[in-house]
């Protein structure tokens, strides 16, 4: 296979850049540009910037006859110096670190190289969170790896130790009598070795079932350890001072005599001490008083000998068991259960975080092999690097706080995990709760790649979140026993949701998943018939609710784009069912939606809103170019159905989006909204009015610039052919994605993380082509380009790489299994019933050059 290129460099003087590290719905930790670990996101919130003191990484070397440098392994810090009172204690920002890093993250997987003039080694960081495609539960583990590389280029042996220093992260709290020190509970920290796995195993002195409950655990197979279990605890920085004296002493650590070197308060602690004439405290009494913080440090020894490079492996696990059952947000109020707990489904898997930590040790090797067979896959492929930049760095807000996975939490749902999440993360809170499906139904990551969890977030819209007479709540609450929200339905979310079941029974051709859902699901694509479309013309309109947070009126393509496409999947899958006058019905009416919107909405450019008057009612576009007004197209592409409207018509519509919408340089642009982009960044803006019209108050956000909505257009330009246009699109926005003013790995609108920019997956369905259709058995590619193509494919129970040249097309499945019915390649069949397991191939021999697939 082609070596895949590396990404560019992130210069450690980065403080935007953040790769974080995590499984699916476990929470992150994540890795800065410097090479410092940052973010600890671990308590079923996020909480961006938090620092977990005193944890870090840090390396002693010793060449044989030369003189010994201890190092924290971090490049220097480098932005403001100037805190109102310095650097704290428990940054140590005062121990000498490296000259410089460079970053360099291909997700799941993130390396940093070090570099300095005076360690007499060379060291590096690989680290990852394994992640491997179909299995949400081996992509869910609340554990990274920490693996630093170092090679000695000398002529004499180097004894080595890396040692990484972690405090725990749980028991925070508000300080006062039942939280002192700002900490609601005592840690612990113990050594542990079970033979094969040794190393820190943290605890809080809390109830098991306390929402405030979590392990961590630091560990090792190397059997060359040296540890120091557990510091120092003191009202000032002892702790942190003999560490480092024991690690640059010898690059050796022990255990300390004492854990306190206090025998009563002094000083400024001193009013802690009710009678200072009393006899000296016991050291637990003592312990009982001072800080509630552990830190424990863990470190690997060996001697390199000279042009010899080893590897010192960590593995860094937590677990934080239980979530409030509640949303506790800012939209949905009602959380009647808030004070109960429901349990993470990770921690059904692995009892704590040492029991995590020992899977990961101990699958490691087949773990490891299938992330790197995906990044393989997804960065060797021949596609534009900005496409496989953009479809991968999303993959982490999939497993970004983002997004959570729970253990059963209601009956109806029957057995069984279910994804749930927020639309985006605020910094220290979520943003926009209740899975909302106007969001959602734009994300695409997580159906080609974990298409259960998917599976299980549409059992919860319909069987939960959808009424009996067809409507269905765009925020749901039902999941954790909450009653449902008291607004309506989004005509974009309600039929986005019909259209995801459509793409979830088609990927999975699971029959009973189907008609499990379909009593529900058919009642809400009715509810669309019979009450958006009020006067009987074929065309949605009226009041209707969607992305954008408040209402359309009158007729626009946005609404009626998905309508069109909710009609044609509902029309197959009724149809699939045995229910055939329901489905003819539905077509018969697809086919006088599309030819309403082609004879009502479309302007001979592009279609547009037709309503009287745009400033009746506030927050229209009217004659405006709405960059969305293809939304349905994108959902047909991306389900398979191919064109909905006229291919002509389409070509010119994203023409107009793209001419009219795209700045190269947003330097003039006038907006009093939300800035995502600005200055002489480029970006695609949500409409733009070049005939004029501009409402006096147009719709909410029209003049920002959303990376989902950049996506979605992206794609579906690439699925029309416009290939140049798709990358102008995705190169601007990488651009501002480029670790400089914001990290690569953390698309934001209302939130950082934010679900719509899982739009980006359908950059590679547009790029290959690729369609798999499970009730049939047919697997397609149309690529996009000319020339040999190389790209990673999932299925439903298979994911591997395809390969076309002008002679063959090649299938090597890496993982799962392939049952084909019928191989296609530009709508011609170019091979038959192939069964593939993982690690086999297929060549299919390409006969004739396939003709173009008719629109």
């Amino acid at each position: 296979m082609t070596p895949r290129r590396r990404a560019p460099g992130i210069p450690h003087t980065s403080q935007a850049t953040a790769f974080p590290l995590g499984g699916i719905g476990t929470g992150n930790v994540s890795i800065g540009a410097r090479g410092e670990l940052r973010d600890w996101e671990f308590e079923n919130l996020p909480d961006k910037g938090r620092r977990n003191p005193h944890s870090f990484f840090a390396i002693h070397a010793a060449p044989e006859g030369g003189t010994a440098v201890t190092r924290v392994l971090e490049a220097r810090l480098t932005g403001r110096h100037d805190a109102d009172a310095g650097y704290a204690f428990d940054q140590l920002a005062g121990l000498p670190r490296l000259d410089a890093a460079s970053l360099h993250g291909e997700y799941p997987v993130v390396d940093v190289d070090f570099t300095d003039r005076v360690l007499p080694v060379e060291v590096s960081l690989h680290a990852f969170t394994p992640l491997v495609p179909l299995d949400a539960d081996a992509s869910g583990i609340p554990a990274a790896v920490l693996r630093y590389r170092v090679t000695n280029p000398a002529s004499a042996p180097v004894r080595v130790t890396i040692v990484g220093s972690v405090s725990h992260t749980a028991g925070r709290g508000t300080p006062g009598p039942d939280a002192p020190w700002g900490m609601r509970a005592t840690q612990t920290v113990r050594w542990r070795d079970d033979g094969d796995v040794r190393g820190l195993d943290f605890g809080i002195d809390l109830p098991e079932g306390d929402p405030g409950y979590g392990t961590l655990s630091l560990t090792t197979t190397d059997a060359e350890t040296t540890a120091k279990p557990q510091w120092v605890t003191s009202y000032w920085p002892d702790g942190a001072r003999l560490f480092w004296n024991d690690l640059i002493d010898d690059g050796l650590l022990s255990a300390e005599e004492r854990l306190t070197l206090e025998d009563r308060p002094r000083g400024l602690f001193a009013e802690l001490d009710a009678d200072p004439e009393a006899a000296p405290l016991s050291e637990d009494e003592m312990l009982a008083k001072l800080p509630r913080l552990r830190t424990g440090s863990l470190g690997i020894v060996h001697a390199l000998a000279p042009g010899e490079s080893r590897d010192f492996e960590f593995v860094l696990s937590w677990s934080f068991p239980n979530r409030r059952r509640g949303w506790a947000g800012h939209i949905v109020l009602a959380d009647p259960h808030i004070d109960e707990t429901v349990q993470n489904h990770y921690a059904t898997l692995w009892a704590d975080a040492w029991a995590a930590g020992r899977h990961l040790h101990a699958n490691l090797p087949q773990l490891e092999e299938a992330t790197e067979a995906f990044v393989k896959a997804l960065y060797g492929s021949s596609l534009d690097p900005v496409l496989t930049d953009a479809i991968g760095a999303n993959i982490a807000a999939a497993r970004s706080t983002t997004g959570f996975v729970l253990a059963s939490p209601q009956s109806e749902l029957g057995r069984g995990p279910v994804f749930a999440a927020w639309e985006g993360s605020f910094d220290h809170a979520g943003s926009c709760e209740g899975t909302c499906t106007h969001v959602w139904s734009y994300a695409q990551t997580l159906a080609w790649l974990f298409p259960s969890l998917e599976r299980s977030a549409r059992r919860v819209e319909y069987l939960l979140e959808t009424d009996e007479t067809g409507v269905q709540k765009f925020r749901g609450n039902r999941v954790f026993g909450g009653p449902s929200w008291f607004m309506g339905p989004a005509v974009d979310g309600q039929l986005g949701t019909l259209l995801r079941l459509h793409r979830e029974w088609r990927f999975s051709g699971d029959d009973a998943f189907l008609r499990e859902l379909w009593p529900a699901a058919s009642r809400t694509l009715d509810y669309a018939i019979r009450e958006w479309d009020r006067d009987g013309d074929g065309l949605l309109d009226g009041e209707m609710h969607n992305t954008y947070d408040i209402e359309f009126h009158g007729s626009e393509p946005l609404a009626n784009g998905v309508y069109l496409a909710a009609l044609r999947a509902g029309a197959r899958m009724a149809v699939h069912l045995g229910e055939h006058e329901r489905g003819e019905a539905w077509s018969a009416r697809a086919d006088h939606v599309a030819a309403a919107m082609d004879e009502t909405l479309w302007n001979g450019e592009y279609y547009r809103q037709v309503i009287d008057d745009p400033d009746a009612h506030r927050y229209q576009y009217g004659d405006g170019v709405l960059s969305d007004q293809l939304l349905g197209q994108f959902h047909a592409f991306v389900n398979g159905l191919g064109h909905i409207l006229p291919a002509d018509r389409v070509d010119s519509a994203l023409a107009a989006i793209v001419a009219h919408n795209h700045r190269d340089d947003l330097s003039d642009h006038e907006s009093t909204q939300r800035v995502y982009a600005l200055n002489d960044e480029g970006g695609l803006l949500l409409a733009s009015w070049p005939r004029g019209g501009r409402p006096a108050i147009p719709f909410v956000y029209s003049d920002e610039v959303w990376t989902g909505v950049e996506h979605q257009v992206a794609a579906s330009l690439l699925f029309a052919g416009r290939v140049d246009d798709a990358l102008r699109v995705e190169r601007s926005l990488r651009r501002r994605y480029d670790g400089t003013h914001r990290s690569p790995w953390n698309e934001i609108e209302c939130g950082n993380h934010y679900a719509r920019s899982l739009a980006s997956w359908a950059l590679l369905l547009g790029a290959g082509g690729v369609q798999w259709d499970a009730p049939s058995g047919v697997l397609s590619f149309a690529p996009a380009t000319d020339g040999p193509f190389r790209s990673l494919f999932t299925t439903g129970t298979g994911w591997g790489r395809v390969e076309i040249d002008e002679r063959t097309l090649t299938i090597h499945l890496d993982g799962g299994a392939l049952d084909l019915v019928e191989l296609h390649l530009r709508g011609e069949t170019v091979g038959r019933d192939i069964r593939l397991r993982a690690g086999e191939s297929h060549r299919s021999p390409l006969t004739s050059t396939p003709t173009p697939e008719a629109p």
